[in-house]
């Protein structure tokens, strides 16, 4: 089981050192094909970014394909100090590392200021869990299994996936299209600015739990909404008193289910049928 993650780090790296001094002065790009220790069983995929987009499409192969790539950023203006000087060092690098090990594969980089691309192909069965946090979107597609997916300034986009999702992201778009729902596993999405927006099978049965603090909730299933006063929460510290009420809007959708949970602060929430 060692040997597919000692064979996948030893192509990356002989790669990396061939095609890296051809590529310095522009985009640099690489492929790696990971073989998986199982190939008949569901993996897993693990893969955060400082700064960077990441696009994860399930396929019918039986391998983990990573295209990466960094794109240069546009020429500065010359510093005034360097009077005649020429500049000697390189500008640019590709830092991507992939590890597998009982059908989980771990990339990562060691990049922090350079923006990053990776395009990645998985069988369609595997879990994900995603990130990235600066100057670059998410999206996922054709992937069944367990999603954990993560931005700070960008946006999720969940296509055709199946099975359950956790998606928060601070500053952007939420949005997320089911084909099928696992129904014993309870979702969440989240953002403070931009909208959420999910849609779901017509037959899905769950209880959904939804608040927007500045922006408005749509859906168009048939939502059998709980009525009841909200609960206020009452604290006390240091002899002050706090008393707040978590206005939720609850409910249930086909006779209720697994709890749906959706959140933003600045946007508006969508709860749609599939077509």
């Amino acid at each position: 089981m060692k040997t597919p993650r000692i064979l996948a780090l030893a192509a990356f790296t002989a790669f990396t050192a061939i095609s890296a001094p051809l590529l310095a002065q522009g985009d640099m790009k690489e492929q790696l094909t990971i073989p998986l220790s199982d190939p008949g069983k569901p993996g897993t995929l693990k893969v955060h970014l400082v700064t960077g987009s990441i696009r994860v499409t399930g396929y019918s192969g039986n391998q983990v394909v990573i295209d990466a790539s960094t794109k240069q950023p546009e020429k500065a203006e010359k510093p005034k100090e360097m009077d005649g000087m020429k500049r000697i060092s390189k500008n640019g690098s590709l830092d991507v590392s992939a590890t597998e090990e009982n059908n989980v594969v771990n990339v990562s980089s060691k990049l922090f200021n350079t923006k990053m691309e990776l395009v990645i192909k998985v069988p369609m069965k595997f879990a994900l869990n995603v990130g990235t946090i600066n100057d670059g979107d998410i999206l996922i597609e054709n992937v069944d299994g367990v999603l954990e997916i993560t931005n700070v300034n960008g946006d999720i986009r969940l296509t055709n996936v199946s099975g359950s999702a956790v998606a928060n992201t601070v500053n952007g778009l939420l949005k997320a299209n089911f084909k099928t729902l696992d129904p014993k596993s309870p979702m969440a999405f989240s953002t403070l600015n931009g909208n959420v927006d999910v849609t779901l099978p017509a037959t899905a049965k769950f209880d959904i739990k939804a608040k927007s603090d500045r922006g408005d909730i749509y859906s168009d299933f048939d939502v059998d909404v709980d009525k009841s006063v909200p609960q206020a929460t009452r604290t006390a510290k240091d002899g002050m008193y706090k008393v707040s009420i978590e206005d939720w809007v609850k409910g249930k959708v086909n006779g209720g289910g697994s709890e749906i949970m959706m959140k933003n602060m600045n946007g508006n929430i969508y709860v749609r049928k599939a077509k």
